[in-house]
């Protein structure tokens, strides 16, 4: 009977996450605003307090958001088990769809023409995401001083710090003021979080081997903080300074990432075909990836204690209110760089208007029809 219900509980997770991660378009922030919407708002798997923990969580980690989010998720519902499975049912799709297009590269020496298509997904994204980022927001505002400290956090953010040096700054003042209240402080609260990998020094490279990819892969998936733009300039410094990659490819295989569904990691898998074929394509993603799972399963029985610690339950509020504070600010970036015509203003305006009207609707229609609506608009007018 155990057995039959653990069954079904990863039965679940993977249909839901194989889905997530075929329809998943737009980054970490979208990502994680379908999260929410499916197992908060709809199947209720997780509450809304504790999905704000592992979004702050996630943001303390190396690694890609949205694809640690699901591995705790999974976690959540169905154990370690479950844990590799969400992770993985997330990956594959985006996955698999990245190695057609780096074969169709290789035959073709180009990507398909797909930015029509882009030009409609980008607004109605930005719906998804603020829908989402709302009910959020009003969770983690539980007091003035967070208050304070996430419109602080967000002006950072715009004035383009480091995410990772404001969430932990947050972190560590709402800790400290904490503990000062409490009579309680004690220097190295924050040792709980490795940082071990940041020793990794550069792999020095002969003729590239398949070792070779595996261990440059395992080290920028174990320290990269940040957005795609710095999974760009790792490759950059990894790869093309050292002629294994042409910058052109390197764009293009970034390109790629932005284009499909699921996590934009999945650009790996496009930088290992065209160095090795499929073997290079396979070693370099499981290599990026895998330090995501050994940080998940090491971090996610924490959360729980931090939240019922005095101490760390600030922490973990403060790293909250600044984490909502960064998906805001990339809310804006990402309307400055996708909103810039007639067009785009029409698309963003159906799509906020479709998802703040009917919040029952799957995400996935609103990029859809977003899609729709781009190419539609780019071919008329």
């Amino acid at each position: 009977m155990e057995r039959e219900k653990e069954a079904v509980k990863l039965k679940e997770v993977a249909g839901l996450f194989l889905k997530l991660g075929t329809i998943g378009f737009g980054g970490p922030a979208a990502h994680i605003a379908m999260f929410r919407d499916e197992v908060v708002a709809k199947r209720k798997w997780i509450s809304e307090q504790h999905f704000l923990d592992l979004i702050g969580a996630t943001n303390l980690i190396p690694g890609p958001n949205s694809t640690e989010m699901a591995i705790h998720i999974g976690h959540e519902k169905a154990g370690w088990k479950g844990l590799i499975v969400a992770g993985l049912c997330f990956i594959l799709p985006a996955v698999f769809i990245t190695g057609i297009f780096a074969w169709l590269y290789k035959q073709y020496g180009q990507l398909p023409e797909v930015q029509p298509f882009i030009y409609g997904i980008k607004p109605a994204i930005i719906a998804i995401i603020l829908a989402a980022i709302l009910p959020l927001a009003k969770k983690s505002l539980k007091t003035i001083e967070l208050g304070i400290l996430g419109l602080t956090a967000l002006i950072l953010s715009l004035l383009g710090f480091n995410e990772i040096f404001v969430m932990f700054g947050a972190g560590f003042f709402a800790l400290a003021l904490t503990a000062i209240r409490n009579n309680q402080f004690k220097p190295g609260a924050g040792s709980i979080f490795p940082f071990a990998f940041l020793q990794i020094t550069n792999v020095s490279i002969g003729s590239i081997t398949n070792l070779n990819l595996f261990l440059i892969f395992l080290k920028i998936g174990a320290i990269l903080y940040g957005s795609g733009y710095v999974l760009f300039a790792f490759l950059d410094a990894e790869l093309v300074t050292t002629g294994l990659l042409s910058r052109q490819q390197l764009i293009d295989a970034i390109a790629v990432g932005q284009f499909t569904p699921g996590p934009l990691f999945s650009s790996v898998t496009f930088v290992g075909y065209q160095i090795n074929g499929w073997t290079g394509a396979t070693v370099s993603t499981i290599a990026i990836f895998l330090p995501s799972f050994v940080f998940v399963a090491l971090l996610n029985p924490l959360v729980r204690k931090m939240r019922n610690s005095i101490l760390f339950s600030s922490f973990l509020d403060a790293v909250n209110v600044a984490s909502v504070a960064i998906i805001v600010a990339i809310c804006y970036e990402m309307g400055k760089e996708s909103i810039t015509d007639w067009r785009t203003i029409l698309i963003g305006i159906v799509s906020i208007a479709f998802t703040f009207s009917f919040k029952k609707v799957n995400s996935a229609l609103v990029v859809i029809g977003g899609a729709i609506l781009g190419y539609l608009l780019t071919v008329i007018f």
